[in-house]
C-alpha cells in the first residue's frame, strides 16, 4: 500500500487536510521546516509546489512564491533534495509534487521518476499534462510506485473524466471553480452536485482545491470531499510572515483548517 493510501485508510473516513507551500519559498533553507510545521499543525499530506517560471494555473499569490523561489536558483533537483532532508525525519507523511511538465520532460520521465522515489516522493501531479498526454509519464511514475494525481475541472466532460479514471491512483484534485488559484466566488453547492457526479466513475479519493480560504469555506467543502486542499491562503501567510514566524504563522493556520474539517 502507498503512503497516501495508507493516508487515507488511516483516517477511516475522516477527511484529509492537504496544504501546499512552494519549495524555495521564501528561502530554500526554509522549506524543510515548513514541511514540518505543516504537519505539526495536522497536515495529512503535503503538497509541494516545484517553481517554474510560466505557472499558468496559478493566480498572483503562487506566481509570487515561484519567482521568490526562483531567485534562490531553486530547481527541480533542488526540490528533490528538501524532500529527502524531510524525510530523513519523516517517514509517514505522503508528499506529491504539484507543477509544471518541462522541467519533469529535461530530466526525463524514468530518471525523475527513480530520484524521486528515492528522495521520498509519493505522488506527482503536473498541471499542463492532459491524461491524453500523460501515458508515459503515468507509466513510468508507475512502474517507479508513484501515484500519478491528475487534474479535473468544472467543465472537464465525461468521457476525460472516465479517461482520468483509468489512470488515477492515490487521488484525483477536482477544481473547485473557474479560474487561477486563489480566486474567489466558491459555489459549495455546485461543487456539492459535481462531486456525486465525478463518483460515479472515480475510485481513488477526490480532493478539492482551488478556492478556500478559511475554516468555513475548508469544512463546507470537507462535506463531500475526501480531501481539501489548500494553498494560496498558506502561501499568503508566508508572504506576509518574516523568516523567523512563518512557521509558527502557518503551522497556526494550518492547525485551525484541520480543526475545521469534517
Amino acid at each position: 500500500m502507498s503512503r497516501i493510501a495508507a493516508c487515507f485508510a488511516r483516517l477511516d473516513g475522516k477527511k484529509a487536510l492537504i496544504p501546499f507551500i512552494t519549495a524555495g519559498d521564501p528561502h530554500p533553507a526554509l522549506t524543510v521546516e515548513l514541511m514540518h510545521g505543516l504537519v505539526d499543525g495536522g497536515a495529512d499530506i503535503i503538497e509541494l509546489g516545484v517553481p517554474f517560471s510560466d505557472p499558468m494555473a496559478d493566480g498572483p499569490v503562487i506566481q509570487r512564491a515561484s519567482e521568490r523561489a526562483l531567485l534562490h536558483k531553486v530547481g527541480l533537483r533542488d526540490v528533490l533534495a528538501m524532500v529527502a532532508q524531510f524525510r530523513q525525519t519523516n517517514t509517514t507523511t505522503p508528499v506529491v509534487l504539484m507543477g509544471y511538465l518541462n522541467p519533469v520532460f529535461v530530466m526525463g520521465y524514468a530518471s525523475f521518476a527513480a530520484q524521486a522515489r528515492e528522495a521520498g516522493v509519493d505522488g506527482v501531479l503536473t498541471v499542463d499534462c492532459p491524461p491524453e498526454e500523460a501515458a508515459e509519464l503515468s507509466a513510468a511514475l508507475i512502474a517507479a510506485d508513484l501515484d500519478p494525481v491528475f487534474l479535473i475541472a468544472p467543465t472537464t466532460p465525461e468521457a476525460r473524466v472516465r479517461e482520468i479514471a483509468r489512470h488515477a491512483r492515490g487521488y484525483v484534485y477536482y477544481v473547485s471553480l473557474k479560474g487561477v488559484t486563489g480566486a474567489g466566488n466558491l459555489d459549495i453547492d455546485d461543487v456539492a452536485r459535481k462531486i456525486a457526479a465525478l463518483r460515479a466513475h472515480i475510485q481513488v479519493p477526490i480532493g478539492v482545491g482551488f478556492g478556500i480560504r478559511d475554516a468555513a469555506t475548508a469544512k463546507a467543502i470537507s462535506v463531500t470531499a475526501d480531501a481539501v486542499v489548500v494553498g494560496s491562503r498558506l502561501v499568503q501567510e508566508i508572504e506576509a510572515a518574516t523568516e523567523q514566524t512563518a512557521k509558527e504563522r502557518l503551522t497556526g493556520l494550518v492547525a485551525e483548517l484541520k480543526a475545521a474539517i469534517l
